[in-house]
């Protein structure tokens, strides 16, 4: 196969995700919105669908057929993103709801108990609300602080200064991999090596890494990675959080309740060893079988070539994007996944969205949960399309079209 679509490609790719045949206020639906949720693909939803027709049990409770048969699709699903991510061994996967779930787990489990007054926790200026107000919390708790370390004005991060700013003071630094709004590619095996040389554990928030990116936990050499399932074109509600073991090892649980636990005495609890001391309650199993199915689909395209498709994609579409009179575009780092947000001159985001979506074109409109971004560039709200390897240069062609013909309307 070549790094590329040809147009039977992208026809057979297409016609695995069953959304886009629909139409939206009479048109073609154009979904550029994947940065928001992907689309499912059919193996997806059938897996899921199997799941609930054939092997609908609860996890790790019962020892009749259909249990263990849950379970074992259950855990199957941590070996295969334990496979994704390149982690040394499946129990420092923790199976979570997403990266709000995972990150907060961090902040409650690791940080808090390590925290107190003059300490700081270190992120950036273009992190999105899951990896700044988890932080805010503790710090509040504990009286430490939050600082964020800047961004230049084209949308790459400041990496001499994070690293300048990685002070004694710090006890843990929190950066993305991907930017959810600018699309920026940041430095993370860099931002870890230095991190690491002076004792600073560090986050990495790849929520929007995970779809486009190859991911290698030990390459990047971080202390905690976290994603989330539904923008790797699986169910909602599905993620993982991995950690070096010997952290997790000597993290409290943040959730109390069943089958986190060894043995429960009203004089004391002992728990269950990682990762299941992080897992309490019924998970999202359905949902989790349904995550270990995409991620089995994103492979067997790989995830090398669906980048190539997607800076392809990228390419095109700022191109195109440029030449619409008055369109700023924010963010144009030179490594950057296909993620354009922009505005008009004299244009209200919102009111562009909406007639957008009159056209077919689902993109996003707002500030992007990323409110200190936001307040950077001076704007209340940014459009944002962003692009996934089953988009094509056709759908493009008509977004830009629509654009122009909005535009008018408008002016």
């Amino acid at each position: 196969m070549s790094r590329t679509l040809t147009p039977a490609d992208s026809q057979r790719i297409r016609a695995d995700f069953p959304l886009l045949d629909r139409t939206v206020h009479g048109k073609p639906l154009v979904y550029f919105d994947n940065a928001n949720t992907a689309q499912k693909p059919r193996a997806v939803i059938e897996t899921v669908d199997r799941f609930y027709r054939h092997s609908n049990a609860n996890v790790a409770r019962a020892v009749h057929a259909l249990g263990e048969e849950a379970t074992s699709l259950y855990e199957g699903a941590r070996d295969t993103l334990a496979r994704f991510i390149n982690a040394d061994a499946r129990d420092e996967v923790i199976l979570t709801s997403g990266t709000t779930q995972a990150i907060n787990l961090v902040a409650y489990s690791y940080a808090l108990p390590r925290l107190g007054p003059g300490d700081v926790i270190l992120t950036t200026r273009m992190e999105h609300h899951a990896n700044i107000v988890p932080w805010q919390l503790v710090c509040a708790r504990s009286g430490a602080t939050v600082k964020a370390a800047p961004i230049h004005a084209n949308g790459e991060l400041d990496a001499e200064a994070f690293i300048q700013m990685l002070t004694p003071e710090v006890k843990l630094a929190a950066v993305t991999h991907v930017s959810n709004v600018l699309g920026t590619i940041n430095p993370v095996a860099r931002l870890a090596r230095e991190a690491r040389r002076r004792g600073i554990p560090l986050l990495v928030d790849g929520s929007q890494a995970a779809p486009h990116l190859p991911i290698d936990v030990r390459a990047i050499g971080c202390d905690f990675y976290a994603f989330t399932g539904h923008k790797l074109f699986g169910p909602t509600g599905t993620g993982a959080l991995w950690a070096r073991r010997a952290l997790l090892e000597a993290m409290p649980p943040f959730f109390g309740g069943g089958e986190m636990i060894r043995e429960v005495r009203f004089e004391g609890t002992t728990f269950a060893d990682p990762p299941h001391r992080f897992e309490a309650g019924t998970p999202n199993i359905a949902g989790f079988v349904g995550l270990g199915a995409a991620i089995d689909y994103v492979q067997g395209i790989g995830l090398e070539r669906i980048g190539a498709i997607e800076r392809e994609l990228l390419e095109h579409a700022t191109s195109a994007l440029q030449a619409v009179p008055g369109l700023r575009i924010f963010g144009t780092a030179p490594d950057k996944a296909a993620v354009i947000a922009f505005l008009i001159d004299g244009v209200h985001a919102h009111d562009l969205g909406t007639l957008l979506d009159h056209e077919g074109i689902a993109v996003r409109s707002g500030h992007h949960c990323a409110h200190p971004l936001m307040q950077f560039y001076g704007v209340p709200a940014t459009l944002r399309a962003s692009l996934s390897f089953y988009n094509t240069h056709e759908e493009i062609d008509r977004f830009v079209e629509a654009i122009s013909r909005v535009r008018r309307l408008l002016a």
